[in-house]
């Protein structure tokens, strides 16, 4: 969404985002038929015209991974990789995706084989142009758990230790009008599933690995423009959320009516206020018990949900809700909104700022507040991604580090990384992204905080995890570009931070280093290099996992 300095413009945006983001349910899921419709516009602006580009590829590389602590130990394998890596800008569609499967197969016996699919992927179709718009993403990612629901960027293949997350949603926008009134509509879809290690979190824990959910969100609005024909910008919301959780049969339901108002102060500045009732539930069902009254595990390690237990309140917020903000551009290029309110009995704070000084670079700050599952949180956060990018990977194992490159809009996912704990909770953090191209050089940094305080109902097993807060921090940076006619090179470096609020469950810390360089050899034949260091230090653990690996590889581009 763009901001244009002329007054009555400047309303029109001011009131659509009013209604649109500080709505307490788009506060919450960042989707909205303005945000869908703004990333069109944002789309084409930094393009240099409609293009299209698609590269399908396979690989064939060969890979040595040192284990320099704790002990000595050096693997050898085959990695067998097909992918496609694609960008769609047009007048009325748009979209990238990035997606790769690889095949490993250890040369060591008693080594396991694996496999593993990574990707991200997010675009919009015009349906009736600038009325009706469908989008839509997912993600494949791979990353290492541990008991206690944590995760970070998996830095070796290891299928003992690795989780599979896939994630998708999809949904149509409405944007019209009815006279001088606004009517905006959305619904979104969302799925997410977490495949993993076949265990629980440690005793006394009750947090098990997630599972699966389901997310269903829909939001309306009508709103008129200031002067127009009132001096002020006035409007009217309501919107429904809702996820279904599997594991213990969890459900979060959000439901809200609100009105707006927008009082433009300068042809830059704009006041806006909200106020309305909202009410939100989460509850459960308990899980199965033996006689002895003891939590009853499956096969998959996840406590079995007891389908004859009553449903129970773990968490309930009914009544008035309100906020107050700003909404300053002042010019085309930057624009900020901050927000302060009061929403789950509690103070809220929320808010964007993007600067784009022009167009080969662009920064961008998110603040955000809501109670959802882990699935609902992946799903907000891809939804928040530009369609416009091109996906970060560990040049050897092939992962997805948690944010993309892009010179529009917030390039970083801030639902990838952190817990993967079953319960739902209430997040808050702060996820920002800068990139920047000078001459043919492209650099990216991402960065965040992630703070979950999970909800569980009293009398269940999720009862232990009520009330106990996990954070995560997380940096990327990366630099890519050629080298002469025929090469390229990309270094690329993360770091995380996960703080347990799990009692004697320590903190985890993982960093990672890797350097790649690639030459083509013949027309489309490319020959491939690549080191990589990774160490992951956990409290629980007396020394550090450190390795470093080494590719050397065939990469051929159709």
């Amino acid at each position: 969404m763009t901001f244009p300095i002329s007054l009555r413009r400047l309303c029109m945006s001011a009131v659509g985002f009013a209604i649109t983001v500080t709505s307490p349910l788009n506060a919450q899921t960042y989707t909205g038929a303005d945000e869908a419709q703004g990333g069109q516009e944002t789309g084409r602006a930094t393009a240099s015209g409609d293009r299209t580009s698609i590269d399908p590829y396979i690989e064939a590389n060969s890979i040595a991974s040192w284990q320099i602590s704790p002990g000595s130990d050096v693997v050898t394998y085959t990695q067998l990789a097909a992918g496609v890596d694609a960008a769609i800008v047009g007048r009325n569609n748009g979209g990238s995706v990035s997606g790769r499967y690889e095949r490993n197969l250890a040369h060591q016996s008693g080594q396991p084989d694996s496999d593993t699919i990574t990707g991200i992927a997010r675009g919009y179709a015009s349906i009736v142009p600038r009325v009706l718009t469908v989008e839509a993403g997912a993600l494949a990612s791979s990353t290492r758990v541990d008991a206690q629901g944590r995760s970070v960027i998996n830095p070796i293949v290891d299928d003992n230790l690795s989780t599979q997350t896939y994630s998708i949603y999809a949904g149509p926008n409405l944007q019209t009008r009815a006279g001088d009134v606004e009517v905006s509509a959305n619904y979104r879809i969302g799925y997410t599933r977490v495949e993993g290690p076949d265990f629980v979190t440690a005793t006394g824990n009750s947090a098990d690995l997630f599972d699966e959910s389901v997310t269903h969100s829909a939001n309306v609005r009508a709103g008129i423009r200031p002067g127009e024909p009132l001096p002020v910008g006035v409007g009217v919301g309501a919107g429904y959320y809702q996820e279904d959780v599997s594991n213990l049969d969890q459900r979060v339901r959000d439901a809200y009516v609100r009105g707006d108002v927008t009082v433009p102060i300068t042809p830059t500045l704009a006041l806006v206020a909200g106020a309305g009732i909202e009410d939100v539930e989460v509850s459960s069902r308990d899980a199965l018990r033996d006689v002895s009254g003891t939590p009853v595990v499956g096969n998959d390690g996840r406590f079995i949900t007891d389908e004859a237990s009553p449903r129970i309140i773990a968490y309930e917020a009914s009544g008035l809700i309100w906020d107050v903000g700003v909404v300053w551009s002042p010019s085309s290029r930057t624009q900020l909104e901050a927000h302060f309110g009061h929403r789950y009995d509690s103070e809220t704070f929320y808010g964007s700022f993007s600067w784009q000084p022009s167009s080969r670079s662009n920064l961008s700050f998110a603040v955000y507040d809501g109670i959802q599952g882990f699935g609902g949180r992946l799903n907000n956060s891809l939804a928040a991604l530009p369609t416009d990018f091109t996906a970060i990977r560990d040049p050897i194992t092939g992962e997805i580090n948690g944010c993309v490159n892009s010179l529009d809009g917030n390039g970083c996912l801030d639902g990838l990384l952190g817990s993967v704990r079953s319960s739902v909770f209430r997040g808050r953090g702060i996820v920002a992204s800068y990139s920047r191209q000078v001459g043919r050089i492209s650099a990216s940094f991402g960065a965040g905080y992630d703070r979950r305080k999970f909800i569980g109902a009293p009398g269940t097993v999720l009862a232990l995890a009520d009330g106990v807060v996990d954070e995560s921090y997380y940096l990327t940076a990366g630099v890519s570009g050629p080298v002469g006619q025929r090469a390229s090179f990309s270094v690329n470096t993360y770091a995380s931070w996960f703080d347990s609020g799990t009692a004697g469950a320590g903190d985890v810390r993982a960093i990672g280093s890797s350097a790649s360089y690639t030459e083509q050899v013949f027309r489309n034949l490319s020959a491939r290099a690549a080191v990589a260091v990774s160490m992951l230090d956990s409290d629980l653990a007396p020394d550090n996992f450190t390795t470093a690996s080494a590719l050397l590889g065939l990469r051929y581009d159709f």
